[in-house]
């Protein structure tokens, strides 16, 4: 579905991956549902659209649509840096966990969007699916994390 500026007809969607600072498996339980809550609402903020989402154990997978007034790399640090700080002051003891106090690593990882979207939705769907199988192969399973998608 297209979207409108005053001038402007747009569809920007965006499948985008970022992890926490040294790749720690820190995301899940409480703290899973508390960033998909956090994402949601940064994302209201700023009128990126959010349709799907996942947060796996040491990784987050975003699928959205950015407004072309914003670039992706300002939409993505907007959401790392807003959620870390907010994280950050709910959960006091990140700060000794986290050196220099940033709870995201620096890069991420970013895909342009086009008729491909139905793949890039069953992608993400499955993480749950893929995280699963890969606990059955000798991967270290969490006994606290919580099955619900941020979305």
């Amino acid at each position: 579905m297209k979207e409108s500026l005053s001038h402007t007809l747009w569809e920007c969607k965006y499948h985008v991956v970022w992890v926490p600072k040294n790749r720690r498996k820190v995301i899940f339980g409480k703290l899973r549902k508390e960033i998909g809550i956090i994402l949601r609402k940064l994302c209201e903020y700023k009128g990126v659209k959010l349709l799907e989402g996942t947060a796996c154990i040491d990784h987050i997978h975003v699928f959205f649509t950015v407004p072309p007034k914003y670039s992706i790399s300002t939409i993505v640090g907007y959401l790392k840096g807003k959620s870390a700080m907010i994280l950050f002051e709910k959960y006091t003891n990140f700060k000794r966990n986290f050196k220099g106090q940033s709870f995201w690593a620096r890069g991420y990882y970013v895909n342009t969007v086009g008729l491909d979207e139905a793949k890039v939705r069953q992608y993400i769907k499955n993480q749950e699916v893929n995280e699963a199988l890969g606990e059955k192969h000798g991967q270290e399973s969490d006994p606290f994390r919580d099955a619900s998608n941020i979305c």
